[in-house]
């Protein structure tokens, strides 16, 4: 039961984020004003990001309860680093870009924010792209028995 859940949240998680990241928030900037499709957009990501560290932080506590805490589990230390990023995301590059944002996008500081997306949109495309490693390869460790 518990790796049907385990399963299902994965799925959910990084389905999610690829729905939101490639095919809502495109479609947001296609038909909506620039800065109402980034603030909509915007709360759709600090969602993802919430569900993430949750999920994440769940099938930490399940990998490590089911199998233990091993150095060459490489499924749980790539899950331990899409939550550092996560954080680092929504804890760090968010509020700089919101900060930005409520001071006024001028000439000055648009290169900054820019920038600053830029680097959310890397974080985000790493996490997706571990996601989705994570969804084909599952979480369940293995140990390597050839000698």
């Amino acid at each position: 039961m518990y790796q049907a859940g385990e399963k299902i949240l994965l799925t959910l998680w990084i389905g999610s984020m690829w729905a939101i990241g490639y095919i809502v928030a495109p479609v947001l900037f296609n038909m909506l004003e620039r800065t109402v499709a980034g603030n909509v957009a915007g709360q759709l990501f600090t969602l993802i990001s919430y569900l993430g560290l949750f999920s994440g932080f769940f099938l930490i506590i399940n990998m490590i309860y089911r199998d233990g805490l091993h150095k060459d589990h490489w499924q749980l230390w790539l899950l331990a680093g899409m939550l550092i990023l996560i954080l680092i995301g929504q804890f760090i590059i968010q509020p700089m870009m919101t900060e930005l944002k409520t001071v006024g996008l001028s000439d000055s500081n648009h290169a900054e924010f820019a920038r600053l997306h830029g680097v959310s949109s890397i974080l985000y495309l790493v996490n997706s792209i571990a996601g989705l490693i994570l969804v084909i390869s599952g979480t369940r460790y293995s140990r390597n028995t050839t000698s």
